[in-house]
């Protein structure tokens, strides 16, 4: 098997901004799960709080979390789990669903090939968010998800696979490697608002990792929330541009010591201006295949 243990930050390297050369660490809450018996459940399909309250006891914790700039051409997806890269698209709404499936799509499934070695690329899905009281039509849209989570598990990544894949496909392919990414960018920048913490999987242990079930009206999915840990080392990437991009690994069946998991979530920057312009992203989650 063909393994690759290539940055993103060697081949695409993003040059940091002068007004924020200097370290730009910041002290910010972010919320855990309590571990405990009880299996966390969300509820997808209701808004009734009764039905919330088995989603886990939220354990807000100040953390230090450190400026990814600062060492962004050493990270890599092997062992920290995520990538800062240069990369511009030539999307011109990134609200039209098709024109992202038309434009975007095929963009994404060449940076993921680059930044990975991958044979095949599957591009599933794609959310779109603006973290603000309202969206471009007046209305409350979906917001950055201010909780510790990894979007698959060791259940949940194969049987996506499954899902997406026809049966004699799918089964070829959970006998070799694969993996699941996202691909995280802003749509306007720079980001002033919310921006995205992501934890170091080298400071992840097993013990950190909470399954939780997503109920749904036809199925039931998994993830993993995160529970506090005082070693974890997180980082984000200060007022990060249109023509940059993060990958996250969301999930490896490779247990050969590299990262399976990133734990991440949006934030409240405690230094955020109250006129700080509401972040406005697009994230698109994709499965990488490698040949043995």
């Amino acid at each position: 098997m063909t393994t690759t243990h290539t940055s993103l930050a060697e081949t695409a390297p993003v040059a940091v901004p002068a007004a924020i050369a200097e370290t730009d660490d910041v002290e910010a809450e972010l919320i855990y799960t309590v571990k405990t018996d009880e299996r966390p459940v969300r509820y997808k399909y209701t808004t009734d709080v009764e039905n919330e309250t088995r989603a886990g006891t939220a354990a807000p914790k100040s953390m230090r979390i450190r400026d990814g700039r600062a060492i962004a051409r050493d990270l890599s997806l092997d062992d920290q789990g995520f990538v800062l890269t240069r990369h511009v698209s030539a999307v011109a709404d990134f609200f039209d669903d098709d024109e992202v499936r038309a434009v975007y799509y095929p963009e994404i499934e060449r940076l993921v090939k680059q930044a990975t070695g991958a044979s095949k690329v599957v591009i599933f899905d794609h959310t779109t968010r603006i973290d603000g009281p309202t969206n471009a039509d007046g209305e409350a849209g979906p917001t950055g998800v201010r909780q510790v989570h990894n979007d698959y598990t060791v259940k949940s990544g194969p049987q996506r696979v499954r899902d997406l894949l026809e049966a004699d496909e799918a089964e070829r392919r959970l006998r070799g490697r694969f993996a699941q990414f996202n691909v995280w960018r802003p749509i306007t920048g720079p980001v002033e608002r919310a921006p995205l913490a992501l934890l170091d999987a080298q400071s992840i242990t097993d013990e950190d990792l909470v399954p939780v079930d997503l109920v749904y009206t036809d199925r039931v999915g998994e993830i993993y929330h995160g529970a506090y840990n005082p070693d974890h080392r997180w980082y984000y990437f200060p007022e990060m541009r249109t023509d940059e991009a993060i990958l996250l690994k969301g999930y490896d069946s490779a247990e050969d010591g590299r990262a399976r998991f990133t734990l991440h979530s949006a934030f409240d920057d405690p230094t955020t201006r109250a006129d700080a312009a509401p972040r406005e992203s697009i994230e698109v989650r994709v499965l990488a295949f490698f040949e043995e």
